[in-house]
């Protein structure tokens, strides 16, 4: 399949697409496997309770936020192949500092400040590949494709976390926790060779930026309905695992796979869909199957119907992510996209930034599974804002 530069050169979609999958992929492997062993590292290695949990499951996406903004500038000033450069340097960095926690562990607090700065690092690496990732993608492949471009970027992302979470549990069970962290500091590097060849877009330094908080105000209310519907996956990346073992149905590797395999699936077959249906018909139905997923595994009595909860949001919330970004991205000019990206993905970190320690006190004042009642009702939020936002 072959598409457009702006500028008019023709090139390959997937040509073009396929490295930035894998430099992606690669570092959302280490966001996954970092998902994977947290939890209970902070609870069972360092003996703290589910509030600290949610704050260290938090903190990355929180991090992320602040630097959403910061990132997008440099997106836009010094182009997207810097940016995304900068994301692969500071995930290795993120990376030193969890091999260092685990080697600090006999001191809980000098651990959990190792952590606490590896979360926040790692949280301004994804800032940076993110919106790097995007804009440069949407860059070489045309406007026409954004929505295919996200759907692509997203499935990477969350395949990674759908694979690197199982991976570091199994490396944990059968080593110990540091090799998964190791790994976190190397995986960087296949990101970086992957986009090593890739062509960099033009920067436009004349054009007269538009102020990031225009920008946030243009794309408010799509934005704020991905962040609600966001909350369902802050939930399962942040309690699933210590869910099941409440339950004692084990660990919640094949709940994270099949999160991840439904959500990739979806985006592989209906890829196109937000950019043929349009946005908001595909963001409407995709929270309907949402509800329906937090739903089940809120009422689960077995460990079957709680996974086949986690595959209806990995359903879901696979296509919210491009149908409301397509219809964000409509409202600026080219020159500002990463800037808007990086506004919109903004919404994903607050959302996951409040999700894990919200999801902490339910969890602390009722139990596990209350807290997938919050993420249903997180997604009719997140219905309600779309009806009136619907442009």
């Amino acid at each position: 399949m072959s598409t457009t530069l702006e500028k008019g050169q023709h090139i390959n979609f997937y040509k073009v697409i396929t490295p930035i999958i894998i430099s992606v992929f690669g570092v959302y492997l280490t966001i996954g496997i970092a998902l994977g062993v947290l939890p209970k590292f902070v609870q069972n290695n360092l003996g703290f309770d589910s509030i600290i949990i949610g704050l260290v499951i938090g903190l990355q996406s929180l991090s992320t936020l602040l630097t959403r903004a910061y990132s997008g500038k440099i997106t836009d000033t010094k182009g997207a192949k810097s940016s995304k450069m900068s994301g692969v340097i500071l995930t290795v960095v993120a990376g030193a500092m969890y091999v260092l926690a685990v080697l600090f562990q006999a001191d809980k607090f000098w651990a959990l400040g190792c952590l606490l700065l590896a979360r926040i690092i790692h949280g301004i690496s994804e800032s940076f590949l993110v919106t790097g990732a995007l804009t440069w993608g949407i860059g070489l492949a045309g406007h026409t494709n954004s929505g295919k471009v996200m759907t692509w970027n997203g499935i990477a992302m969350y395949a990674g976390i759908a694979i690197g979470a199982p991976m570091s549990i199994w490396l944990s069970k059968e080593y110990s926790i540091l090799p998964a962290f190791i790994l976190i500091a190397l995986l960087p590097f296949v990101s970086w060779i992957s986009t090593a060849k890739l062509p960099s877009i033009p920067v436009d330094k004349n054009h007269i930026r538009t102020p990031f908080y225009k920008v946030i105000g243009a794309i408010s209310g799509q934005g704020l309905s991905l962040a609600f519907s966001s909350m369902a996956f802050g939930c399962i990346a942040s309690f699933i695992a210590l869910f099941f073992a409440e339950k004692n149905w084990g660990d919640a590797s094949l709940a994270f796979m099949t999160f991840g395999v439904c959500y990739v699936l979806t985006r592989v077959f209906f890829a196109s869909f937000p950019d043929k249906y349009g946005g908001f018909t595909i963001a409407f139905i995709s929270l309907i199957i949402e509800v329906i997923g937090q739903m089940l595994i809120w009422t689960s009595v077995s460990k079957t119907v709680a996974i086949i909860g986690c595959g209806l949001t990995g359903v879901g919330f696979s296509l919210v992510f491009p149908a409301l970004g397509v219809l964000a991205i409509q409202k600026v000019k080219p020159q500002m996209r990463g800037t808007a990206l990086g506004a919109y993905v903004a919404f994903v970190d607050l959302s996951l930034g409040l999700a894990g320690p919200l999801a902490g006190l339910i969890a602390g004042w009722l139990n596990y599974q209350a807290v997938y009642l919050f993420g249903g009702i997180s997604c009719i939020l997140s219905m309600i804002i779309l009806l009136f936002n619907k442009k």
